[in-house]
């Protein structure tokens, strides 16, 4: 609701009339910026009427992680965001260099991003345990627990009257999983190899004329360079993805 349907994403981004964006002391053209929310450069001049909600939502994170800032304090973020817009404010806080101070019921996304937790021990105490929801229950011996049928809750958060839970001895590991950019990389890689083994296989064949050497020295040199840039940036692309289907083969496994 607090974005203009009829501006631009670019605009949206630098506020209008420049095409860069400032993140801490790194300026950056907003572009490249937009890649890092997984938008495409065509979508710069997009009106925001025309997004969908999902990248509605990852525009509301890009603005706001632009914003000078060393404190985020965050209201339930998670809800109502679609699953690669959860996937990437994950990703996105993980990187945050500040402090995030987050409320929040969705305990696996505190898994993921907390590195602190603070618990309400009854009676105004307040007690912080190192760690996600999970390592707090370990920790703790006991989760938190919604109060029951209206009565007032005990001093350890259950409900008057509810039996102690059992003690955990551990706290169970959070499952892995491909983050929102991973899974763009798997699904695009493919078609980024491709196409650099084309452009290796038409520079290959340009070098094969005799003639060119002799006929324009120059170009021979920058077709050369060319060769040897397309077939690092191959190698790359190729172990990122084998790196990645290995990954998505051990979590789904």
């Amino acid at each position: 609701a607090a974005l203009e349907p009829t501006v631009t994403l670019s605009d949206a981004l630098t506020g209008g009339g420049s095409d860069s964006v400032r993140i801490g002391n790194e300026t950056r053209h907003v572009v490249s910026y937009m890649k890092d929310f997984l938008f495409s450069p065509e979508q710069a001049r997009t009106p925001i009427g025309r997004l969908s909600g999902g990248e509605r939502g990852r525009l509301m994170l890009a603005r706001a992680l632009a914003r000078p800032s060393n404190l985020l304090v965050l209201d339930e973020p998670t809800n109502d965001l679609d699953l690669e817009t959860l996937d990437l404010l994950e990703e996105m806080l993980g990187d945050y260099p500040g402090t995030v101070l987050v409320v929040s019921h969705d305990r696996d996304f505190l898994d993921r991003v907390a590195t602190t937790v603070l618990a309400y021990e009854g009676d105004g105490r307040w007690q912080d345990y190192a760690g996600g929801y999970s390592d707090m229950v370990a920790q703790r011996g006991q989760g938190v627990t919604a109060r029951q049928d209206g009565g007032a809750a005990g001093q350890d958060g259950r409900a008057a009257g509810a039996p102690p839970p059992a003690m955990a001895r551990s706290a169970a590991p959070a499952r892995r999983k491909l983050s929102f950019k991973d899974k763009h990389a798997l699904a695009t890689l493919p078609g980024e190899i491709a196409r650099l083994q084309a452009e290796i296989a038409r520079a290959e064949a340009r070098l094969a004329d005799p003639h060119l050497f002799a006929d324009d020295p120059g170009g021979f040199q920058a077709v050369a360079a060319g060769l040897d840039a397309a077939q690092k940036a191959l190698a790359g692309a190729e172990d990122r993805w084998l790196e990645l289907e290995m990954l998505r083969e051990e979590i789904e496994g």
